[in-house]
């Protein structure tokens, strides 16, 4: 589906006034007409699959992109100090959380992980604001398969002296991903499992 402009007709069901539960509903359809795919896909994990979720297509939406942060500033803590993500993947997403939550009286900045050091400057891993020893992050992720992403997120901000204890992914395709962090004493939870996905696109007619 090729995004069009009459979805942003600002009377329509994307009204920044929606519902959380309208707009969970909307922005599942939105990643079953623009995101899914089935077919042959290598994913960058290196696993082999049968579909994809293309995620960006949803983030960088515009209503798909508010969608994300109005639904996911609740699911964090009150102490919450921070949103990060690794690059690129988690950009959109701490950026959308962080801008909504100033429209909710809780300003939260959102800092960017990068998967290598950058070669310039002060070369390093986390880009955005400085934050206090300790301050408490939580880890924001597009699609979660093994887990390996957002925990290599973890690792940096912990090296970097703050303190992480939860994963807070858009869709879970329930390939290890929950395990992991569990093994690695975090909290998670996504919005959506694949199956969630898989169900309402069946029910679209796809």
């Amino acid at each position: 589906m090729t995004y069009s402009t009459e979805t942003a007709n600002p009377s329509n069901i994307w009204a920044a006034t929606a519902d959380l539960t309208t707009l969970r509903h909307n922005l599942l359809d939105l990643f079953c007409q623009l995101a899914y795919q089935e077919g042959d896909f290598v994913l960058s994990s290196g696993l082999r699959s049968s579909y994809y979720v293309n995620k960006t297509q949803v983030t960088l939406h515009p209503q798909g992109a508010l969608s994300v942060g109005r639904l996911l500033f609740p699911l964090l803590p009150v102490d919450t100090q921070a949103v990060a993500g690794l690059t690129l993947g988690a950009d959109p997403i701490v950026t959308a959380v962080s801008v909504v939550s100033v429209y909710e009286n809780r300003p939260i900045p959102a800092l960017i992980i990068r998967k290598e050091a950058k070669g310039y400057g002060t070369r390093a891993y986390i880009e955005g604001p400085s934050l206090p020893e300790g301050a408490k992050i939580v880890v924001l992720e597009d699609v979660v398969t093994t887990g390996q992403s957002a925990l290599k997120a973890v690792d940096r901000l912990k090296e970097a002296g703050y303190t992480v204890d939860q994963v807070i992914a858009l869709v879970d395709r329930l390939q290890g991903g929950a395990e992991l962090y569990q093994s690695a004493g975090l909290k998670f939870e996504a919005l959506f499992s694949i199956e969630d996905i898989q169900k309402r696109y069946r029910e679209l007619g796809n």
